[in-house]
């Protein structure tokens, strides 16, 4: 049985303050379930939590609202990025600019305001400028609508753009912003463990807990320009 918690490092940034500190992150793993030895689907999960019996006859779809569910193999988790994101241009944004993303994001959930029941995801400049916005009750299929519209209109990878999610970042969609290419995933809330390693292993700059002028920075620290704040 995994541990339910782990550590990592991170960047902390408070009132103009930055220190580095270890933080707690939820652990999150992929959990493939065999069926008769043949590997049926994979779940992601916090470890600790039995199987329940299952037969093919009972139960054919398996789901934790991720972009994984029903891949065969574990080795299909970690898929090879066409972009790789450590050889973009080195974006460098202000955790003053990062700031006042949050708000623009919430002023531009149109359908969340009449329903508050949306996740929403958006792409930003370097300049913090929001770029698109998309909502849905899925947070990885607003990160796909996203995507799939860059793609569509011909502007992956999308390596001068960063990416805001209006919840936890999950691997999966650190996974998402690999894939397209994007350098810098920020969340108003907190990632995973999982999302963490991902973004340190492949050179994603990794924002948690963006709420007003107090951020985490996981991974890619590189990318946040620091200078102008007053180190603890």
């Amino acid at each position: 049985m995994g541990r339910v918690t782990e550590r990592r490092r991170v960047l902390r940034i408070r009132d103009g303050r930055v220190d580095a500190r270890a933080d707690t992150l939820v652990a999150e793993e992929p959990l493939e379930i065999r069926l008769s030895g043949r590997p049926l689907a994979i779940t992601m999960r916090t470890p600790g939590v039995p199987l329940p019996d299952i037969t093919l006859e009972r139960n054919v779809y398996t789901t934790s609202s991720c972009g994984l569910c029903g891949k065969a193999s574990l080795d299909a988790v970690r898929t090879t990025a066409r972009w790789p994101v450590a050889d973009t241009p080195r974006v460098r944004i202000t955790p003053a600019l990062l700031a006042t993303l949050p708000d623009q994001l919430r002023a531009a959930q149109r359908v969340f305001d009449r329903t508050g029941g949306l996740h929403a995801a958006a792409l930003f400049s370097p300049e913090g400028e929001l770029l698109d916005v998309r909502e849905d009750v899925g947070r990885h299929n607003a990160v796909d609508k996203l995507v799939g519209r860059a793609l569509r209109s011909g502007q992956l990878p999308l390596s001068r753009c960063g990416l805001l999610v209006s919840g936890r970042a999950s691997f999966e969609l650190a996974q998402k912003a690999v894939m397209a290419g994007i350098p810098i995933l920020a969340a108003v809330s907190a990632p995973s463990s999982l999302a963490v390693d991902l973004a340190a292993e492949t050179g994603l700059t990794l924002v948690g807990f963006l709420r007003g002028d107090s951020m985490n920075v996981y991974a890619g620290e590189e990318r946040i320009d620091t200078t102008a704040e007053a180190t603890a």
